[in-house]
């Protein structure tokens, strides 16, 4: 097949790119190669044997002679970052959903239009994701994002209409929508828009739900994203582990293998229009319980401080029931988090040090009453 990627020199894009390539396929790696991800002066490259194009996903409608003649597309490119999102609005906004369109007036403009459309939306347009409550256990809650005062307060589990704790569960792909931040909007955006307009141009939307993802080639030096790789850069340069909340926090964290393992899949696979289905390891693991494993992945004996701080827009909870993804494309998790972070930790080590910028992200969230305590 002959297959874009939108954001193909990102971190999922590059690795699913060398897969494709590796299959067989033609591929053309479209990215803007914004300086938060890949630095002032980018220092990548394309995996050899594919077509890399430097282009602002949102320029699209003006190339829809590099959709022409694809029979997929991936369309992995956006802006990730949930605390960000929530004062730097506009860009969201913009990258995200008219980036989006204009993927699909290039479609609509193209001659030969692909058949597939597969989204890498995210596990944040759930909010906090799916809770039952210790006196309904079989009935399974949505509880609306915490809110500032509540945070304030330390009541960091989300409470069900009667003020009880509620308990997460594996979340499934037909919970509504209910975002907390302006980017998980915008990851709803993105699907609706895709949903809407496959019909009228021919192809098939497949929407993918992201849980947290990490591995070999994430970017090392983005300190608004990717808490993984913002620990092992501080670790490794000696300084302490911040921990917000009070530690129990959990996500779903799934190695980058088994993403590309999820997303190739869906190439081919026998799929209604409109599929969506989560992609995570299907496990919480708190960020204490991470913390611990990626100290110990690395070597590292650096303090670890669990701060009380808080961040609004975050969720508590969230991990991915994979009932869909197994149902749909027989796809199972292989990379375990000890294994993961081992693989992660390797790599990590060999790559140059880059300044610690956790302290400028968190004092912009602050500025802006975005950042408790």
């Amino acid at each position: 097949m002959k297959i874009m990627v939108t954001g193909g020199l990102g971190f999922i894009g590059q690795a699913l790119g060398r897969r494709l390539r590796d299959l067989g396929h033609g591929v053309v790696l479209v990215d803007s190669l914004t300086p938060q991800i890949h630095g002032a002066v980018p220092q990548v490259s394309a995996p050899d044997g594919v077509e890399a194009v430097r282009l602002d996903v949102r320029d699209l409608a003006e190339r829809p002679d590099l959709v022409d003649g694809c029979d997929v597309v991936y369309h992995l490119a956006a802006e990730t970052g949930t605390a960000q999102s929530m004062y730097r609005v506009r860009e969201y906004v913009s990258v995200n959903e008219l980036g989006t369109a204009a993927l699909i007036e290039a479609i609509a403009a193209a001659g030969h239009r692909p058949a597939r459309v597969i989204l890498a939306s995210s596990r944040s347009v759930y909010g906090e994701g799916a809770y039952t409550s210790p006196k309904q256990p079989g009935m399974l809650l949505q509880p609306a994002p915490r809110t500032p005062a509540q945070l304030a307060a330390s009541r960091w589990e989300p409470l069900g209409p009667d003020g009880t704790e509620l308990v997460a569960v594996a979340t499934p792909e037909d919970l509504p929508f209910m975002p907390g931040s302006i980017y998980a909007a915008t990851k709803a955006s993105q699907e609706l828009l895709l949903r809407a307009a496959g019909p009228a141009l021919g192809f098939k939307p497949v929407i993918f739900r992201f849980q947290n993802v990490y591995g070999e080639g994430q970017s090392l030096q983005n300190p608004y994203t990717g808490i993984i790789s913002i620990f092992f850069n501080r670790a490794r340069q000696g300084k302490d582990i911040p921990i917000y909340e009070d530690g129990l926090e959990s996500r779903d964290f799934v190695h980058i293998d088994d993403i590309v393992d999820g997303l190739v899949a869906a190439l081919d696979a026998d799929i209604p229009d409109g599929a969506t289905m989560n992609l995570g390891a299907g496990v919480a693991t708190s960020v204490i319980q991470l913390v611990d494993q990626l100290l110990m992945s690395g070597g590292f004996d650096v303090p670890v401080r669990v701060t009380g701080q808080y961040r609004v827009g975050d969720i508590r909870h969230c991990f991915a029931d994979l009932t869909q993804a197994r149902r749909l494309l027989g796809f199972e998790p292989k990379v375990s988090l000890a294994s993961g972070l081992d693989r992660f930790c390797a790599w990590a080590g060999s790559q140059p040090v880059h300044e610690d910028r956790l302290e400028q992200a968190t004092a912009e969230l602050r500025a802006r009453n975005l950042m408790g305590k």
